[in-house]
């Protein structure tokens, strides 16, 4: 391997763990970063004793990544405190942990990549390395070691798991990259320093060192560049990988390269020292957690949340939870549900914030050090914003909620709902169209009925921020609600046949809900008309809709009743992401956008 050259600079390595199978097999590679299989036989044509997924510190241009690895593992060892009454060191790495052994410390290798998309996942895996001393996850260490593992993991079960593993004044050390700053055009998926920080020291640490390696672990991306053009043929001949590939993992590192010159992210090492326990403990809810947060939920709202309906909305819709807790007891419930949306006109993520309650013997504490606040903080810092899972947020609470956020300065208020509502009509069927019931969640037809009017409405829709009404959503919102049922209907043409958009109801003893429109803006009165007429057909006294104030102007030309449904929305102000001016009065909200009924 020829020396590196310094002339220019990379971030970090890619942390995909797709393992490749050779020439032949069905196995696809599509990751920009280099996969773990490819960098490790890279390191074997080198004759390189390095890890593959693993930074160096480069001293000099003529080093190895081996060389450069060692030299890292020397200077974390170098920072290890002394700790006579806890001397377990902890350690994420089998080569520190080995190097650690051979300098008489008591090292064991400990396993933190925690799976956080799987809410039943165990927080912290079994230990995997048979010729190193592992841990239980029982057990206590003076110092705990995380290099490249916060990336990995989901960071609110890392450090409360560190937290648990460690006595008062107990050490954590972690090595990393992370976001550096976010702006509107430069974005990069690595969790924020700024974030960490203020995450590790609510959970109940305090920063005692931080030092910004960047320079010296920058040239280990430059060294996967140069082994990718140098053994190029080598790799082709091992594993089916394209010219396109070839070009997306060049561009990867390139691109990390341009952010470390932009000081977007880096390298950085970080030494928290444990402090007692906070009064308040935030934590990351799992699916054993569940009948925690329904006794809250019953104590908040006064009625009950089915554990069929927790699970439509939190476990097969990739929902994140936060709890607050006190004593072993959940005192606050911060939930998110993740939604696909159009955001002027291009494709993104949001989450809907829903299920926000604290208990009401601690209310009383609505300052900075709060449990709303923490649930809300520790949220909208992890999951929402530029670089985050998802870009913007949105929600529904009542004025008394949105105050209280707005006092801690997390919400700004851009939009509102407000109702319309008008009288049922006793009418015979529109002459020019009919309807047709849409119930079976497995049909094609269906499917392609349903996107079709998604496809016309959101033609509409390229100046507005709206939630994808495709069928996928159909079917999970709507028809695979586990105790509400809607009536979803086709509205078409007598005539031509033509599909004129989607419309779906919900009714009780004496309402008639709008709660969807799925058609573009020009049929929202004809919508409007068939709602009315089988709100008359059901016996329904009246029929209403909320809709997003910015968009009234389409329901007040149908003659209804306006008034204010007195439900703001709010948007992220807490963490970098679009601002408030960015947002106001864009969002189409309705009914099934916020009603989980």
């Amino acid at each position: 391997m020829k020396p590196i050259s310094f002339t220019q600079h990379s971030t970090g390595i890619g942390h995909t763990a797709e393992v490749l199978q050779p020439m032949g097999t069905d196995n696809a590679l599509d990751a920009a970063p280099l996969p773990h299989a490819i960098r490790a036989y890279l390191l074997a044509l080198e004759h390189d004793d390095a890890e593959p997924q693993h930074y160096g510190l480069f001293r000099d241009e003529h080093g190895t990544l081996a060389q450069a690895q060692q030299h890292q593992i020397d200077w974390l060892i170098a920072k290890i405190p002394a700790s006579p009454d806890y001397p377990r060191i902890g350690v994420n790495v089998r080569k520190t942990t080995a190097r650690l052994l051979q300098r008489g410390y008591a090292a064991h290798h400990v396993n933190f990549d925690i799976d956080s998309n799987s809410p039943t996942s165990n927080p912290m895996y079994p230990p995997i390395s048979p010729d190193l001393p592992t841990s239980d996850n029982r057990e206590c260490f003076g110092t705990l070691v995380l290099c490249e593992s916060i990336q990995n993991t989901e960071p609110l079960i890392a450090i409360n798991q560190a937290f648990d593993r460690l006595p008062i004044h107990g050490d954590l050390l972690i090595m990393d990259e992370f976001a550096l700053r976010h702006d509107a055009t430069e974005t990069t998926p690595l969790f924020f320093l700024e974030n960490m920080i203020t995450l590790a020291e609510r959970l109940g640490f305090k920063l005692i060192e931080q030092i910004n390696l960047s320079d010296l672990a920058a040239p280990t991306l430059v060294y996967w560049r140069q082994a990718i053009q140098t053994h190029r043929q080598e790799l082709r001949t091992k594993y089916a990988v394209t010219d396109k590939q070839w070009t997306q993992f060049d561009q990867f590192y390139q691109h990390r390269q341009l952010q470390f010159s932009k000081a977007l992210c880096g390298y950085v090492y970080l030494h928290f020292k444990k402090l007692s326990a906070p009064k308040w403990r935030v934590q990351l809810l799992h699916f054993n957690q569940m009948p925690d947060m329904l006794a809250l939920f019953k104590k908040t709202f006064h009625h009950d949340m089915t554990p069929a309906v927790w699970q439509w909305k939190y476990g097969a819709n990739a929902g994140r939870a936060i709890g607050v807790w006190r004593d072993h007891n959940l005192i606050a419930h911060y939930g998110g549900i993740g939604r696909r949306i159009l955001f002027f006109g291009e494709s993104q993520t949001a989450v809907q914030i829903g299920d926000v309650m604290v208990d009401v013997a601690e209310r009383g504490t609505l300052s900075k050090k709060g449990p709303f606040f923490l649930a809300t903080a520790t949220f909208l810092e992890n999951y929402i914003g530029y670089g985050k899972p998802y870009l913007v947020g949105f929600g529904f609470p009542s004025e008394r909620h949105m105050k209280i956020a707005e006092h801690l300065g997390q919400y700004a208020r851009v939009g509102n709902l407000i109702e319309f509502s008008w009288s049922p009509r006793f009418r015979y069927p529109h002459w020019r169209t009919k309807l047709q019931l849409i119930d079976d969640a497995t049909s094609d037809a269906n499917k392609a009925i349903v996107n079709s009017c998604w496809q016309y409405m959101l033609a509409d829709m390229q100046s507005a921020i709206i939630g994808v009404r495709d069928w996928e959503y159909v079917q999970r919102r709507y028809l695979q609600h586990p105790s509400q049922p809607y009536q979803i209907l086709m509205i078409k043409s007598r005539f031509s046949q033509q599909i004129e958009g989607i419309l779906v109801l919900r009714y009780d003893a004496a309402d008639c809900e709008i709660m969807d429109f799925i058609a573009p803006l020009r049929s929202i009165p004809l919508m409007i008309h068939h709602a009315r007429r089988l709100a008359g057909l059901h016996g329904c006294t009246r029929v209403f809709c909320h809709i997003t104030e910015n968009f009234a102007d389409h329901f007040a030309k149908t003659g209804g009743t306006r008034q204010p449904a007195h439900i703001p929305i709010p948007a992220n102000i807490w963490s970098p992401g679009p601002t408030p001016e960015t947002l106001k009065n864009h969002w189409w909200l309705m009914s099934g956008d916020k009603d989980f009924r």
